[in-house]
């Protein structure tokens, strides 16, 4: 049995992580925020060491709030994720660190290899790309960079969870403005949790997986067939364009992410977003407890 370090374990990401590995009976040290300065080079290698495996779902999320803290945001994303990188070679540990489609330019018109060139178009995917450098260079042999998009879960805020709220409280005839000329790939944050501890356990070659649902739609799809699946009328749901939602930091259009690595790790990708957002829909229903870390 591995023993697995889960950092931010207090957020979306970090949550499902350790549900998914407590599920499995592994042995979990669960670190928030709170538990662990990862700024603290020594407070890190002490949590690192006897971890056989570490993931860092700790990061500075803040898109917006990036634009005028970038220092800020880097140091979370990029500083301490070098400290975090530095300390797991040294024990021997694989990392596993979570990153995001933003650090593309979002121009494109076919999913983003792996390989293809970066170029973020924000401050946020600036200073993540900085934290995925950070394991490629200090930790080649067991650095693993998983890109994902578009995050959602039961708990915790997101897209899917604000529009399941706008739904229930507008009524059967309000309506609600949705982007839809974003696109992208809707990704259940359980589903990411089940596919790194996967990886966690496989015998896979350290490198750059892209770990978001298959398939692809906009803002507005996604807001419909969430709609759908909790028993509202999709049509409520009207499209729009991003100049009328106009935020601090440019997002990119086409945020859709190619999924080859997976087969080098003999594994398969995630799951169509369709069926993921379904798997959601029924856990959200359930109402789920959070996982006390």
């Amino acid at each position: 049995m591995a023993t697995w370090l889960v950092t931010g374990a207090g957020g979306m990401l970090g949550r499902d992580v350790v549900s998914v590995l407590r599920a499995r009976g592994e042995h979990v040290d669960a670190r928030t925020r709170a538990d662990l300065d990862l700024l603290h080079a020594g407070a890190v290698a002490a949590a690192v060491e006897g971890a056989d495996v570490v993931v860092n779902c700790a990061a500075w999320t803040d898109v917006d709030g990036a634009e005028t803290a970038e220092a800020a945001a880097t140091e979370l994303n990029g500083t301490a994720v070098a400290t975090l990188a530095v300390a797991a070679a040294r024990s021997g540990a694989r990392l596993l660190h979570p990153s995001t489609d933003y650090v593309f330019a979002g121009d494109g018109t076919t999913p983003y290899a792996e390989d293809a060139p970066t170029a973020p178009i924000n401050a946020y995917g600036r200073s993540k790309l900085v934290g995925e450098e950070a394991v490629r260079h200090l930790h080649p042999a067991g650095g693993f960079v998983v890109r994902t998009a578009w995050l959602y879960a039961v708990h915790g805020k997101s897209f899917v969870g604000t529009m399941a709220r706008l739904a229930a409280e507008r009524g059967p005839d309000g309506t609600v403005d949705v982007v839809d000329d974003q696109r992208g790939q809707p990704t259940w944050s359980h589903d990411l949790a089940e596919q790194l501890v996967a990886l966690g356990l496989a015998d896979a070659p350290a490198g750059t997986y892209h770990g978001t649902s298959s398939g692809e739609t906009t803002w507005y799809g996604l807001a419909r067939e969430t709609f759908a699946l909790l028993g509202h009328d999709p049509e409520r749901v009207l499209p729009t364009t991003s100049e009328k939602f106009v935020r601090p930091a440019k997002r990119p259009a086409y945020s859709v992410l190619g999924h080859g690595a997976w087969a080098t790790a003999g594994l398969e990708p995630l799951r169509d977003w369709r069926e993921a957002l379904a798997g959601w829909a029924a856990a959200h229903a359930r109402q789920v407890p959070v996982v006390s870390v």
